[in-house]
């Protein structure tokens, strides 16, 4: 086992486990999380709009666009996260485990970055497939964590500031031969030094470029390197640098092209994983949500289904066939769910200005919609004034030239430009200008 162990450290050994590495990664990952946490904050706050706030209509595509960046980023951080666990992970392990009060607070950052990290992303790829195996609410602890990250990462960086100025550049991280530069000194610590001190010292594995480890896990180290190595033992690292930054490119390249083609159509072709696919479902179109689901039958959608408008006291009536009777319109608009898949739709029914105006609302007025929903979070939902007053935005009779399939929202259901889809309220039965 002793000799095992020296063979797995010398197989899995990396000149890649260096400072400039870990802020390369560092920085991409950073990058990674700042995007989704932009595009998350407009995610919810379009499903819980502030009083004040007042959000664009076009582009039309413009929640696609920002709902696909934020998973498909979210997707790139496993990858890139693990590849940084992967090059930092002796320093987690130090005896010991704190030194100063910086020390601390660089650590216990870390630790929490890591643990909500982790947490996060794995929770919101299970949602992507709405597979709810854990014993909370995904949305309220998904925002709750999205803050934790980015602050327990501001506090990160803060802390290892000088190290992450040090090694941002190439040109100050390496020398002209390509040797990493390890101290403010920049005396380079060159792969021959590295292959001297193995020679003598058999501790470190060969073709390694790191620091030496202290602590408990050097120790560990300094065990295993201890056994005598087998004559036939590799004489140069397994992992080049190049190759282990080549392998984490390839993955997240491979994670991003293999799921992104449920939010980017131009990907579609290679969705291999994404739980959603372009056109297939009833009228064309997936369905997140089932009438099944939300408990509406076809009994609640029958003849005796009506649409209930209304402003204060005044209230207009209109059955299907009312609605049918009215002036048609046609948009093509996406639907976007904020689980990242997304899927552009031909539209067509009553503008939903037109039947706001018979009941006299004003322009700058918000509206309340309700659903047939029997529960559920979006069965009573509002919508501002700009998208009220928007020309694109249809209470829908009809999807892809064919009447609304039940689990579309028969008999109408609204669409908006810019919306979430859970907002793009189905089985409508009542608006209420507020």
């Amino acid at each position: 086992m002793h000799r095992v162990l020296l063979d797995l450290r010398r197989v899995l050994s990396t000149p890649s486990r260096n400072p400039r590495m870990a802020v390369v990664l560092g920085r991409l990952l950073g990058i990674a999380f700042l995007v989704c946490f932009g595009t998350g904050l407009y995610s919810h706050f379009l499903q819980n709009p502030l009083p004040w706030m007042v959000f664009p209509t076009r582009p039309q595509s413009l929640y696609q666009l920002s709902q696909g960046i934020h998973i498909t980023a979210g997707i790139a951080c496993f990858p890139l996260i693990l590849g940084k666990l992967y090059v930092v992970f002796p320093d987690l392990f130090q005896t010991p485990p704190i030194k100063s009060f910086g020390n601390f607070l660089e650590r216990a950052s870390i630790t929490i970055f890591i643990s909500a990290s982790l947490v996060q992303i794995t929770t919101g790829l299970l949602n992507t497939y709405q597979w709810y195996v854990f014993p909370f609410s995904f949305r309220q602890v998904h925002f709750a964590l999205s803050f934790v990250i980015i602050g327990s990462l501001a506090i990160h960086i803060a802390t290892k500031l000088p190290l992450i100025s040090r090694y941002w550049t190439r040109s100050r991280s390496f020398d002209a031969e390509g040797n990493l530069l390890l101290d403010d000194a920049d005396q380079p610590l060159t792969k021959a030094d590295v292959a001297a001190e193995l020679a003598e010292t058999t501790r470190e594995p060969v073709g390694a470029i790191s620091r030496r480890v202290d602590g408990l896990t050097g120790r560990v180290f300094d065990w295993i390197d201890s056994a005598p190595p087998r004559v036939d033992a590799p004489t140069q690292a397994r992992v080049s640098r190049r190759g282990f930054v080549a392998t984490i490119a390839v993955a997240t390249a491979a994670v991003v092209a293999l799921t992104a083609g449920q939010s980017f159509r131009v990907l579609d072709a290679i969705n291999v994983f994404a739980p959603r696919k372009n056109f297939v479902g009833p009228n064309g179109l997936p369905v997140n949500r089932t009438a099944r689901a939300a408990q509406v039958t076809d009994a609640d959608t029958g003849a005796d289904w009506a649409l209930s408008v209304s402003r204060g006291a005044t209230v207009k009536i209109y059955t299907r066939a009312d609605l049918e009777a009215m002036t048609q319109h046609q948009v093509d608009l996406p639907i976007a769910c904020v689980e990242g898949w997304s899927q552009m739709a031909s539209w067509r029914g009553v503008r939903l200005r037109d039947l706001l105006d018979a009941v006299g609302a004003h322009p700058d007025e918000d509206l309340r919609l309700t659903s047939l929903e029997k529960k559920g979070g979006f069965r009573v939902t509002e919508m501002g004034h700009e998208f009220v007053q928007d020309d694109l935005t249809l209470v829908a009779l009809e999807l892809n030239g064919g009447s609304l399939d039940l689990d579309h929202g028969f008999p109408a259901r609204m669409i908006a430009p810019g919306r979430p889809g859970v907002l793009q309220t189905k089985w409508l039965s009542k608006l209420e200008v507020i």
